[in-house]
């Protein structure tokens, strides 16, 4: 049974449902983003329902319980039209029908679902094999383009503070995947991209393999053309009610394996942090309330 089909059943049986289910069904026509991000008893909150009432309209259709429901909202979420510019127009549909305010609030329920996601117990083992093959590399290459940059970006700023070597494959003019020619046995390869996938993104990480270096890959699907090539995968979730999808869970899964590789790295981490906050000072990089302001001459 996909979406569709629970539309149809729900449209033929919506007269025949007894009250309340009736409501529920109301609430699961009238709410398709919310039925596929939302937590049942969040949405059992929103329609003013038991979240008991839920299950019922789901197992009077035939599934096991609403989360089976859910499950076919959310893979059709999944399968929405191709391309910004369609989903752009859904968002400006939903906008008219339902306002800032229900939009605002679907966005931060999506996000704090994909971040308590981060928590089940596979991805937490994902996470700290990751972070035990980026703690054990000869060095780290960190490469990821357009909305994934800043993911990758942030694992090698932070790598740089706790002293461990580390490369950010970026540069003005073309020249970032240049630095991909010194990667080899005993490297790491860190890679970022969500779907719509970046061609050079896929490439750079073959070219790695290819030259005997692992692949740490942060994607949001176990069939990305990236999960092919990884050696531990970091899988994210990216599907939100606007056009363009979330990094937030991305950021999140790169800073707690900061955290596990400061951790792994014990002092050596903490005196490399000491040295670089000594440079840093060194420079007034960060502003200071104990610095007095220059006064203009």
């Amino acid at each position: 049974m996909d979406q569709k089909d629970v539309v149809a059943a729900l449209g033929t049986q919506f007269e025949h449902l007894p009250t309340q289910l009736r409501a529920v069904a109301r609430w699961v026509l009238d709410h398709p983003a919310d039925v596929a991000l939302l937590a049942t008893r969040e949405q059992a909150r929103r329609a003013g329902l038991a979240p008991a009432t839920f299950t019922r309209l789901a197992q009077r259709l035939g599934l096991p319980g609403y989360d089976a429901l859910r499950a076919t909202y959310a893979a059709s979420l999944r399968q929405r039209p191709d391309g910004f510019a369609n989903r752009a127009t859904e968002l400006l549909t939903r906008h008219g029908e339902d306002g800032d305010s229900a939009i605002a609030q679907d966005m931060f329920a999506a996000l704090a679902q994909h971040i308590r996601a981060l928590s089940e117990p596979d991805c937490v083992a994902r996470l700290q094999r990751a972070a035990a093959r980026l703690a054990d590399a000869r060095s780290v290459f960190c490469f990821g383009l357009r909305s994934a940059f800043p993911a990758a970006y942030m694992l090698d700023y932070i790598r740089a503070l706790i002293g461990a070597d580390s490369t950010l494959a970026d540069g003005a003019g073309g020249r970032g995947i240049d630095a991909l020619r010194r990667i080899g046995p005993g490297d790491v390869l860190f890679v970022a991209s969500v779907s719509p996938y970046t061609r050079l993104t896929v490439e750079a990480a073959a070219f790695a393999r290819d030259k005997g270096a692992a692949i740490v890959a942060l994607t949001d699907s176990a069939h990305s053309p990236l999960a092919a090539l990884a050696d531990e995968l970091v899988l994210v979730r990216t599907e939100t009610p606007s056009f363009f999808h979330t990094m937030t869970p991305a950021f999140a899964a790169v800073e707690c394996l900061a955290a596990l590789m400061t951790a792994r790295r014990g002092q050596p981490a903490l005196d490399a942090i000491a040295a670089a906050e000594a440079q840093l000072d060194a420079f007034s990089t960060f502003e200071s309330p104990r610095r007095p302001k220059r006064r203009p001459a």
